[in-house]
């Protein structure tokens, strides 16, 4: 796989010049070849993720083809619960993603129609003159960021739960930790002179249209989804068609006030967020001329107003039904109500939407606009997924052995485990590959419980440890954490239809989704359909799309999401009768797990107190 020369080492991280930009070392992805004489006669969108590990970017046709993608590595800091980047070396990143991505679909900045941005929701703050300001310990003025799964605010978000403000029915009756108010609570409390220099905080995505245009417009998505911003104050406002910032109307001064951050509240909520958008609207005059130059890109180039990562990876998946037959729009809506995404990486995401409101505990929601623009956003989650399969398989002793094998085999370890269990399967005559994990059982809340039980304090869990150190307790550790993650998001999903949704059909994107035995465990275990995408790239998709909305290319974010979506592999839950029951059976173990961990809990806490 070819790349570009490297200097990031040498790389000043605090630099703002464009020499700077181009020492980050993007790697490229070879994809589908596309005759580019027709491509350059269309229109190009470019799609930008802001992860937590790299900047990608990816440029797609008019059909939701990728082109040509790239991306370029993040440094990260991570000491006990703080886990830091710096918004500088992002925007480097960035740039240099996109001209590598350019470059590999052979188009030149001037061919590029549309932008739109993705990004994690973590929190960024910068001064008056835009310059970074510390939100770190260390003081590092590069490290502006605290990142999305940082759990420093624990306590401040125990502390903001308690005071039973109305705005928490919208975030499932509780904020996370991993949500901006008690991050922000917590540099107040603990950072009194980053507190003091800070003129505005913003969810990072946000901060990338705002570095890339200089419109300091905020998405609803980020808003409503991350900052208890009320976006349904706009519903009679103004609906999506119409395409214009709206002055904020649905922050809560009691909340803030209440909370310790009535501060935010002065000059109309100046520091984070006074002027509101739909997603995909067109920001400012698009691209400045400097963001322009530093991008490889042209000045003006429109700029959608942008969405959280996973929000993304909902547009660019969810209309990809393999044989659509609604020919009117209230049963198109209806359809879209009957689906969950999961945007399945680092973390996973469990998307569903409504027409109507819909209260669930322990599920963060409902967020007017935060996805499809006049639309109920209901989001579950799972803080640790893919991190959690790789904490598993990489701390166990027979992983280097395995990876050796591996690499000599040239395929990806997860797709050897996956092999090793076919064939442990056959060897040991087990009725079905997942009956392996018969005496092993996970709960995978080594990061907390985000949904639906919303229990920070959570902790992983495993039943039925042996002294094996071979390959194949490896293989069944990793199967049995693979189902364990299944398990969960079907406890979201039960607990969400059993609060009014109807959720029958799943769409999955992210890295995950790319593992054969992680899909179909979901499916048999979940007894839903699972439908991939035909562009594995969903995120891109969507960020992309957010662009395209931007340049007036389509009437409205859902039409953009029909025309660009489409379906690829679907995986159809197992019918044999013994799977269904024994997965039924781990489940009921599965949830029988966490209940155990409250009774120790609580004996523990009697004991000490």
């Amino acid at each position: 796989m070819p790349q570009y020369s490297s200097g990031e080492s040498q790389r000043a991280a605090a630099a703002q010049d464009l020499s700077q930009i181009l020492l980050h070392s993007p790697t490229i992805f070879p994809t589908k070849v596309i005759e580019m004489t027709s491509a350059l006669s269309s229109s190009l969108y470019l799609g930008i993720d802001v992860g937590t590990g790299s900047a990608r970017a990816g440029i797609f046709d008019e059909h939701g083809n990728l082109l040509g993608s790239a991306s370029s590595p993040l440094q990260i800091w991570k000491e006990g619960d703080c886990i830091e980047q710096s918004s500088t070396d992002i925007w480097h990143a960035v740039c240099a993603a996109t001209r590598a991505a350019c470059k590999l679909a052979k188009v030149s900045g001037e061919n590029i129609s549309s932008m739109g941005f993705a990004a994690t929701c973590s929190l960024v703050s910068v001064g008056a003159d835009d310059s970074p300001v510390t939100v770190s310990w260390s003081g590092d003025a590069r490290r502006n960021v605290i990142v999305w799964m940082d759990h420093r605010a624990v306590e401040q978000a125990e502390r903001i739960n308690a005071c039973n403000s109305p705005v928490l029915q919208y975030a499932g009756g509780a904020l996370s930790p991993e949500m901006e108010p008690p991050k922000l609570l917590w540099v107040k409390e603990n950072l009194p002179e980053s507190w003091a220099m800070a003129f505005r905080w913003m969810d990072l995505t946000d901060w990338l249209t705002y570095r890339a245009t200089e419109d300091d417009t905020r998405s609803l998505c980020t808003t409503v989804c991350k900052w208890t911003y009320l976006g349904h104050a706009h519903m009679q406002q103004m609906n999506s068609k119409d395409s214009e910032a709206m002055d904020a109307c649905g922050w809560d001064d009691v909340f803030w006030e209440e909370i310790g951050l009535g501060d935010l509240v002065e000059g109309h909520y100046t520091k984070i967020g006074k002027s509101m958008a739909f997603p995909g609207h067109p920001l400012g005059t698009g691209l400045t001329a400097r963001a322009a130059k530093e991008l490889g890109l042209m000045e003006g180039t429109p700029v959608g107003t942008s969405l959280i990562d996973a929000h993304a990876g909902g547009i660019g998946v969810i209309e990809s039904v393999p044989s659509p037959n609604l020919n009117i729009k209230e049963d198109e809506l209806e359809a879209l109500c009957h689906r969950m995404v999961l945007v399945c990486g680092t973390s996973t995401c469990h998307m569903a939407i409504s027409q109507k409101k819909k209260f669930i505990p322990g599920v963060w929601g409902p967020f007017w606009s935060a996805m499809v623009p006049e639309l109920w956003l209901t989001e579950g989650g799972q803080s640790a997924t893919g991190a959690l399969l790789d904490h598993m398989v990489e701390n166990h002793a027979a992983a280097p052995i395995l990876a050796n094998r591996a690499a000599s085999q040239n395929v990806s370890l997860y797709e050897l485990l996956n092999r090793n269990l076919k064939t442990m399967a056959h060897d040991l005559q087990a009725p079905f590959v997942a009956s392996l994990s018969k005496d092993l059982h996970v709960l995978p809340d080594f990061h907390g419980n985000r949904s639906p039980v919303a229990d920070a304090k959570a902790k992983g869990m495993i039943c039925g440890l042996t002294l094996d150190t071979n390959d194949k307790s490896l293989a069944i550790l990793y199967l049995a954490t693979v189902q364990s993650i299944a398990y969960g998001t079907r406890h979201i999903i039960e607990h969400c239809n059993s609060h009014g949704h109807k959720i029958d059909t799943l769409f999955a994107c992210g890295g995950l989704s790319k593992n054969s035995l992680y899909v179909q465990e979901h499916a048999d275990i979940i007894g839903c359909p699972v439908i991939l995408p035909r562009e594995k790239e969903s995120v891109l998709l969507g960020a992309a799309i957010l662009g395209a909305v931007a340049a007036k290319k389509y009437g409205t974010l859902h039409d953009a999401m029909k025309a660009l979506n489409a379906p690829g592999q679907v995986f159809q839950p197992c019918q044999d009768p013994k799977v269904k029951k024994y997965h039924d059976a781990k489940y009921r173990i599965f949830r029988a797990l966490y209940e155990q961990q409250l009774s120790y809990r609580a004996t523990i806490s009697d004991a000490l107190s």
